[in-house]
């Protein structure tokens, strides 16, 4: 009988806490609206099978041997990952959109002005008192102007990680914002 304790007390069902069933549901919901609704499919697919994946209890992120453990350092701590991702967006490229209105280079230029006038006006930031952004904080901040989610996050997971989260959200709200000024010009 303490055998079964033992092999109960080990696996995922006994280890569950609320928190990681409530952030599994909003894989599930995220997965739903991908699969069944269309809902931007690229990235709530993702986001939904992430979200249930990381909080799967003992699923052995931590220690060698789980299948987690070599997805985590083989795709993300080498950067595979987003080399991966890049290449995916890359081949999606439709120029279509551009050839039937040149005015849409204008856009993809005001990013790149956007960008640099962002990294001036990080490093600027440094003079207001309490306002403290190194170099590399400028960069990852500045990189969000180029309305390319994936650069922004994988920029900023290497230059200042400490902002990874407020970046990639703000990344991919102005990725989508763009997206959306796209389809109606």
């Amino acid at each position: 009988m303490e055998g079964l304790m033992i092999l109960w007390s080990e696996t995922g069902l006994a280890n569950f806490q609320w928190p990681q069933l409530v952030m599994m549901a909003v894989g599930c919901l995220l997965l739903f609206l991908a699969i069944r609704r269309g809902f931007e499919p690229l990235l709530l697919l993702p986001i939904g099978f992430g979200a249930i994946l990381a909080n799967i209890p003992n699923a052995g992120f931590n220690e060698p041997g789980g299948l987690l453990y070599y997805v985590y350092h083989v795709g993300i701590d080498t950067g595979v990952f987003p080399l991966l991702i890049f290449m995916g967006v890359g081949a999606m490229t439709d120029f279509g959109a551009l050839i039937a209105n040149p005015r849409t280079l204008l856009l993809g230029a005001a990013a790149q002005f956007g960008i640099f006038a962002t990294l001036f006006g990080a490093i600027l930031l440094n003079l207001v008192p309490g306002m403290e952004f190194s170099l590399q904080d400028a960069a990852s901040i500045a990189i969000i102007g180029g309305a390319d989610g994936p650069t922004a996050i994988f920029l900023a997971s290497r230059l200042s990680p400490d902002l990874l989260g407020a970046i990639a959200v703000a990344a991919i709200v102005t990725w989508r914002w763009c997206q959306l000024f796209n389809r109606r010009s």
